[in-house]
């Protein structure tokens, strides 16, 4: 990076101090809903007279003590007493821990040892589900969200996705109870119920997650395993099978090797935020997207995507989420073309390109969200910026980059040289942009930066829809029925004889889907129309999973449909109340759902 880096979202001085790895020894206590311990941060400084350390942190966070050592020193004045610190605010997500350096730690290249002891209380990362509100019902279930800037909340770090380091961890939990982080060796010791655990690889701060419960495995491949409660264990095992291994592999093959040796699965009650997080070796997925193969297809194979862009190489601020979000729904693409054809990608992305046209004409075409190089106002969280332009417009920034190279294989070969070059690092746009530059000077020397109307710049700072889009007409035997049909339903009045040429049951979900999005599309509809449709299938979406039948009801909804609106109140309490004699309120918790990364499930949309 040219210049030096400005994170907004983070109140530490990361570029005072390089972090070589830090620890974690953490108590877990359900009865109390807190995690005590400590954490050890070894660190180098960078600058010398640096006085403060700063780390970001958050007020639920409380800090105990705060010492500092010298490792492999014997002097006393290398054994610090408790150091003197502050906690200031910094915006609503999150606040900075001032911490007073002795003059003698900060010598050019010598190591030093911080260690804040803390207790967590109800912080935006960590998320305690009572035992109704799991799956199984029977014992409680702790996990935690990093992703954007929620693990302030979890423990005091450099909370900026442009610094990244190893860990280790110890977890202390009462019998019963399963430990899983996002490393990559684990260990357990029965007898002491204690739990340790390894990254061996440099990750931000975001991407260090834990989960607790009553979870069990089963292997599924030769370095991946499927973790759940005992009662969703056998669904998730027989929907996944070993296609994970086989999308490993035709990773591996387009973009190098996967490089955090484990790839596992948990899956997680509903009550989890978001449909998935790409925590390294440790994908974190939301149980009711088992209802749906073509939805957990894809979500899997993304998460396995972000195990080379956005985790191997990170976007270095949020402003540019699109690095991290845009290369891997590409690279999912090109996954999912080798492994089940051009028409399947090309339908799932007509979906999807659907959903950010939509978003479009809701938001306007010069709202500043809808760029790609987002400028944050400070005390803006970056979570709330997070939406479909960072995944669909960067997506077709990045099949724009593809095109102008003339061969997709050609993409594939820049690509993997590209996670070489920055494997482990945290990149801005200009050092994607530079390399592919550099990868083809032909490109570079007929000025296709400047290309006139697909300029770079404004593809990263302009407003509004991608400047082009890739070419999907090879989808066209699974979109052609459902355009065709929608513009049966289109017709005055619908013709029933050729309706009923058309069967839902032999289409896959996101033809169905798709289906239904572009009614919606087209609502308010007629009371006869509305009528018509429910007639011809209604009870056939019943039988049909979650992604399918929300959206019926969002019809139903929006058309004021009343005979269809038994049906949201059988929807919501079988996907979202748990327990029936609770309310939505206390399995939702909305206020710290709008804290999270914004992937919210699509179920989360009849509720907020």
């Amino acid at each position: 990076m040219a210049c030096r880096l400005v994170d907004i979202a983070s109140a530490s001085n990361f570029h005072c101090f390089k972090l070589r790895h830090f620890h974690l020894d953490l108590r877990l206590n359900f009865a109390v809903k807190e995690i005590t311990g400590w954490q050890v941060l070894e660190l180098v400084a960078l600058q010398p007279g640096v006085q403060t350390l700063v780390l970001d942190t958050h007020p639920s966070l409380l800090i105990h003590s705060i010492d500092c050592k010298v490792p492999g020193s014997t002097g006393a004045q290398d054994i610090s007493p408790s150091l003197t610190y502050r906690v200031d605010p910094f915006t609503d997500y999150g606040s900075s821990l001032n911490i007073s350096l002795p003059a003698y730690v900060i010598r050019p290249h010598r190591a030093f040892q911080i260690t804040v002891r803390y207790t967590t209380t109800d912080g935006p990362a960590i998320w305690w589900l009572d035992a109704e509100l799991t799956c199984g019902q029977t014992r409680p279930l702790v996990f935690t969200q990093g992703h954007s800037v929620c693990n302030r909340s979890f423990f005091p770090c450099f909370d900026t996705p442009a610094v990244k380091s190893t860990y280790t961890a110890t977890v202390r939990v009462p019998e019963g109870v399963t430990v899983l982080m996002s490393a990559s060796r684990s260990a357990y010791s029965k007898q002491d119920r204690v739990f340790q655990f390894s990254m061996e690889y440099p990750v931000p701060a975001y991407l260090v997650a834990l989960v607790a419960g009553d979870l069990q495995h089963v292997d599924i491949g030769p370095r991946s395993r499927v973790w759940a409660e005992p009662c969703i264990l056998t669904c998730a095992v027989s929907k996944l099978g070993g296609s994970v291994e086989r999308w490993l592999n035709v990773a591996e093959d387009l973009f190098g090797p996967y490089v955090w040796g484990r790839y596992d699965i948990v899956f997680l009650p509903p009550s989890f935020p978001i449909v998935a997080m790409e925590n390294p070796c440790l994908t974190f997925i939301i149980s009711s997207i088992l209802e749906s193969r073509e939805f957990l297809l894809i979500d899997v194979i993304h998460e396995i995507a972000h195990g080379w862009f956005g985790n191997a190489v990170t976007n270095a601020t949020w402003e540019e989420m699109w690095l991290s979000e845009g290369l891997a729904t590409y690279a999912q693409r090109r996954i999912t073309t080798e492994a089940y054809g051009e028409a399947f990608t090309c339908l799932e992305t007509v979906f999807r390109l659907d959903a950010l046209h939509r978003q479009m004409r809701l938001l306007g075409d010069n709202n500043p969200v809808s760029k790609l190089q987002v400028k944050f106002e400070p005390g803006i969280n970056p979570s709330s910026l997070m939406n479909l332009f960072t995944y669909e417009k960067g997506f077709c920034f990045v099949s724009y980059l593809s095109q102008l190279c003339g061969n997709v294989k050609r993409f594939d070969s820049f690509l993997r040289a590209y996670i070489e070059q920055f494997k482990f690092s945290s990149v801005v746009a200009q050092d994607l942009l530079d390399f592919f530059l550099g990868f083809f000077p032909e490109l570079k020397e007929s000025c296709v930066a400047q290309r006139e109307g697909l300029e770079f710049e404004r593809w990263l700072n302009g407003c509004g829809p991608p400047l082009c889009e890739p070419d999907l007409s090879a989808g066209g035997v699974l979109t052609g029925p459902v355009q065709s049909l929608c513009d049966l339903w289109a017709s005055e009045p619908p013709d029933p004889e050729a309706i009923a040429n058309f069967n839902l049951s032999s289409w896959n979900t996101f033809q169905t889907v798709l289906f239904l999005d572009r009614l919606l599309d087209r609502s308010p509809l007629s009371h006869d129309v509305m009528g018509q449709l429910s007639r011809c299938y209604s009870a056939q979406l019943d039988e049909m999973n979650a992604e399918v039948r929300i959206r019926w009801l969002q019809i139903v909804v929006r058309n004021s449909f009343y005979p269809d609106l038994p049906r949201i109140r059988g929807f919501l309490h079988k996907h979202w109340i748990t327990n029936p004699n609770a309310n939505v309120e206390n399995a939702v918790e909305s206020d710290r759902l709008k804290k999270c990364k914004n992937k919210l499930p699509l179920l989360t949309t009849l509720l907020i």
